[in-house]
């Protein structure tokens, strides 16, 4: 872990702009984005596990509506929603499409996180 990482916010990090992402992955150690619509039912039934991710685990959580980031999620190549990256010392690490449980998250983010 960084020396200059900042303290790991417990809840998810709603983006407003694309600028946002970067300033997360630079400011902390391990970050999991969160690439979601509110229509899309499976990332709906994600939101509990994404919440207890953010609070449980030392990755900080960012939360990419695809609605209104378009680009951002372009960029990054999202097709399918739930997305999940996951960055760790900046660098985009691991990528998961679809539905994912607490336990399987918390596995990947312990793999990267000190």
């Amino acid at each position: 872990m960084s020396s200059n990482a900042e303290a790991v916010p417990t809840e998810p990090i709603q983006l407003t702009d694309a600028d946002g992402l970067d300033d997360a992955v630079s400011s902390y150690d391990v970050v999991l984005v969160d690439f979601y619509a509110d229509w899309c039912g499976p990332c709906r039934m994600m939101e509990p596990t994404i919440e207890s991710i953010a609070n449980d685990t030392d990755a900080a959580v960012v939360k990419v509506d695809v609605d209104r980031l378009q680009g951002l999620a372009s960029q990054y190549g999202v097709q399918g929603i739930p997305t999940l990256l996951l960055f760790a010392d900046g660098e985009n690490v691991e990528r998961i499409v679809g539905v994912q449980s607490a336990d399987q998250l918390s596995d990947l983010i312990g793999g990267y996180a000190a």
